[in-house]
């Protein structure tokens, strides 16, 4: 299941205001247009978390991880995949 829409809200009601979601493309690459500094990425983290309570792991904080919306999505998927593969390894 996609996130996209989730992550686009987000994305606009922090970072751009100004557009809607039909304006912010998929692969629009959000940290070399200078969409999300490096605090942006912070909170972008922090809001990942929370709202999909998915932990992120030091391993997890490649910034291609939060490139675009299709890349944060992405992210989000193999990581609720490979929770329950973790809690059995972490609990066997």
């Amino acid at each position: 299941m996609s996130n996209i829409t989730q992550i686009k809200r987000f994305l606009i009601e922090e970072f751009l205001p100004d557009i809607t979601p039909d304006q912010l493309a998929d692969d629009h690459d959000l940290l070399s247009d200078g969409v999300i500094d490096s605090l942006g990425v912070l909170k972008l983290i922090a809001w990942v978390e929370d709202h999909f309570t998915l932990p992120v792991d030091d391993t997890d904080l490649d910034p291609n991880n939060f490139r675009s919306v299709a890349a944060i999505d992405r992210f989000i998927t193999q990581r609720r995949a490979a929770a329950p593969a973790a809690t059995a390894v972490a609990g066997g």
